[in-house]
Order: structure tokens, then C-alpha cells, then sequence
């Protein structure tokens, strides 16, 4: 099972990858953690080889493995969730998708296609793939 959220504030993949690159530094421990207000419920599904798929600018264009699920602590008195990310980022099939609050569950058989080995200077980058795919051109 797994998890897909919105990478808000987030333009591109470089732009996300540059934001976790800077949030893993702050780390002691150096681990790359996202943290959300609850668990997933479905915990033992998602940590049986799930990603967070990140929806960038309405469309699903990337994915991150989760390693763990870790109660962590609020900076008020309450408690969160970390969800531990693999810090490579995979690139996927761009997929359009609706916005949304949180996170929700998608399953592994809806789950766009990794495109690794398949960039080339060829294919258009990924701003332009989007408003293209918006428009129906592609």
C-alpha cells in the first residue's frame, strides 16, 4: 500500500529535492523524516514496501520509499507522526491528480510507473510535460 500527498509549495522535482536535502541536514541523526498530525491506520500495509508518491503541481511525479513509521513529538504538547523516507527520490509517470487535504492511500496497482533509466535529453522537462498533459496534448 501506498501513501500519496501533495508537495506543497513545490515546483518541480529538483525544488523538492533540494527542500529534503536541507530538512535531512537539520537532522541529528541525519534521516530524512516527513511528519504528518496521524499514523496511517493501514501502517503495516504501507511499511510492506510502500512509497509516499508526491503530487507536484497536480500531478503524481515522484516517489520516495517509507522505511518507518515513528511517533514523534509536537512542538506543542502533542504527538506526531514521522514517516521515514528513503532520500532518493524516483521519478514516475506523470498521473493527474485533484488536490486534497492529508494524505490518502493508493493502491499498488494504480501506482504510476517509475521512469528511471528512461531520461534522456530528449524528453521534455517536466513544467512543460505538465501544462502540456493540462492542456491534453499529451
Amino acid at each position: 500500500m501506498h501513501l500519496l500527498k501533495l508537495a506543497v509549495g513545490v515546483s518541480d522535482l529538483d525544488t523538492l529535492k533540494a527542500l529534503q536535502s536541507d530538512r535531512r541536514r537539520t537532522q541529528p541523526d541525519g534521516k530524512l523524516r516527513h511528519f504528518t498530525r496521524h499514523p496511517p491506520r493501514r501502517a503495516d500495509e504501507v511499511l510492506d514496501g510502500g512509497s509516499i508518491y508526491w503530487v507536484i503541481r497536480g500531478f503524481v511525479a515522484a516517489r520516495q520509499r517509507i522505511l518507518a513509521i515513528e511517533e514523534a513529538d509536537g512542538r506543542r504538547a502533542d504527538k506526531r507522526c514521522a514517516l521515514v523516507l528513503d532520500p532518493k527520490v524516483v521519478a514516475t509517470e506523470l498521473q493527474p491528480r485533484r488536490p486534497h487535504q492529508g494524505w490518502r492511500y493508493l493502491e499498488p496497482a494504480k501506482a504510476p510507473k517509475d521512469i528511471v533509466g528512461r531520461r534522456s535529453k530528449s524528453r521534455l522537462p517536466e513544467h512543460l510535460a505538465a501544462q502540456l498533459r493540462e492542456l491534453g496534448l499529451l
